[in-house]
């Protein structure tokens, strides 16, 4: 039997896509390509970058092409692209040269039986999984990923700042998140921390609202979601590592690539934190800026626009 971190995995492989607006990095694997890369990432040509179809992918995309541009590399931006399976194929293929990608899930669609949990197991087995033709680089610290997040007031009335700290009075708590969010966790939840709820609702994107509101008093709420700051809640630290991690890492078509690429792109992820992607992410979906003009930001003020 899988582990915990395990299921998780092999189940992301069944999530759908996003579209636009915010958009959940964890579901990107089985939509209808909203475009179509063309093209060839060969050495020598431009380097051609996707995304998926969502925004934080798209801005992940724009910061990766201007940070390129701005060391006097060719770049051809293709973004929307659709499903990681037409994603990855496109990668592989050498139609794309580059796509910001998260590990965990990655590492589900190639290896579904993953037990790897951690950022370095993760990054470890991406290294000895991946085919010949595609390459990982430097993983950035920022992490778009699953939490179980409540309201500070409940924070300091019920003295919670872990999980484990949950599992002592969640039978009296309502729990909210994705339709599909009971079936998917109750029994790991249970297993692993000894979490039990008194009540699941199916409470979808309005998962953070609801926590603000009241109408439930924990739920599923991804770290990149600017109503995090907005509702200002508090994500319960996940110490036992339920919820693997999803660090944003840039996948390569090796031929395409060269080492200036390599070391520009390495120079992002150093660089790149979950609080400045949530920040990033308030800015589009709630300012509406552009993510090229968020992008652009971002790569001034760390020195690398």
């Amino acid at each position: 039997m899988f582990s915990a971190a395990a299921m998780l995995l092999s189940a992301t492989l069944a999530l759908s896509a996003c579209g636009g607006g915010g958009g959940n990095p964890l579901q990107t694997t089985s939509a209808v390509p909203t475009g179509s890369a063309t093209g060839s990432a060969a050495a020598g040509g431009p380097v051609v970058i996707g995304s998926f179809d969502f925004d934080e992918s798209v801005l992940l995309g724009s910061i990766y092409a201007q940070a390129l541009e701005a060391k006097g590399v060719q770049v051809e931006e293709k973004p929307r692209i659709g499903s990681r399976e037409v994603v990855y194929d496109q990668v592989k293929s050498g139609g794309l040269t580059l796509v910001p990608e998260y590990n965990g899930n990655l590492l589900a669609f190639i290896d579904p039986a993953t037990t790897a949990a951690t950022t370095e197991e993760i990054n470890t087995a991406l290294k000895e999984k991946l085919p010949a033709e595609l390459e990982v680089l430097d993983a950035a610290a920022a992490e778009d990923k699953d939490t179980l997040s409540v309201t500070k007031d409940t924070q300091t009335k019920q003295s919670l700042t872990t999980m484990e700290d949950l599992a002592k009075v969640s039978k009296g708590m309502i729990v909210g998140g994705p339709p599909e969010f009971k079936k998917r966790w109750e029994t790991r939840f249970k297993d692993v921390y000894g979490i039990e709820f008194k009540q699941w609702k199916p409470t979808g994107p309005t998962t953070a609202d609801a926590i603000k509101d009241g109408s439930i008093q924990v739920g599923n709420v991804f770290s990149t979601d600017p109503k995090i700051t907005a509702n200002d809640l508090v994500p319960l630290e996940d110490t036992k590592n339920i919820f693997p991690a999803q660090n944003v890492t840039p996948l390569l078509y090796k031929a395409g690539a060269t080492d200036t690429v390599r070391t520009t792109l390495n120079g992002v992820s150093a660089k790149l934190t979950t609080e400045g992607l949530l920040e990033m992410m308030q800015k589009i979906s709630v300012n509406k800026d552009e993510p090229a003009t968020v992008a652009k930001e971002w790569l001034t003020a760390n020195g690398l626009g």
